[in-house]
């Protein structure tokens, strides 16, 4: 006949804590990083539709502002919005009957807390309009 008496394992005591903590502390680590980051990029993913949208209707804009400045100044109130660096490289250029506008910028991002690592966002795009307007 089998005993009912559980035998004793003082290794096997403890771990189901520490394993929890440990998951816990990943877990807290992951959050804490797209926290951090997803702002970021979806800011960077605004500028760059802006930058799309501006470059398509600078082709269509009529009046006495010429499109490059239009470009200049959409890009510029984006780059507020969006709290994007000051330090923004924006460069508009018309080439032929099209305008292209160019924009680089690089933001530190805290991944890990209490600056143990920061990831370095590098933005770097030429929106070029496509779509009916560039048809001769």
């Amino acid at each position: 006949m089998a005993s009912t008496k559980s035998q004793s394992r003082p290794s096997e005591r403890g771990s189901a804590g520490v394993k929890f903590l440990i998951f816990f502390v990943l877990l807290l680590a992951v959050a804490n990083a797209g926290y951090n980051y997803v702002p970021v990029a979806y800011a960077s993913e605004s500028f760059k539709q802006e930058m799309q949208t501006s470059v398509v209707n600078a082709l269509a804009t009529p009046g006495r502002v010429t499109p490059t400045d239009y470009v200049k100044n959409r890009l510029q109130k984006a780059i507020k919005d969006n709290d994007l660096p000051t330090d923004t490289v924006v460069d508009v250029k018309q080439a032929g009957t099209i305008i292209q506008a160019h924009a680089a910028f690089t933001k530190p991002v805290n991944i890990l807390p209490f600056g143990i690592y920061t990831y370095n966002y590098h933005f770097d795009y030429t929106a070029v309009p496509s779509g009916f307007l560039t048809k001769p």
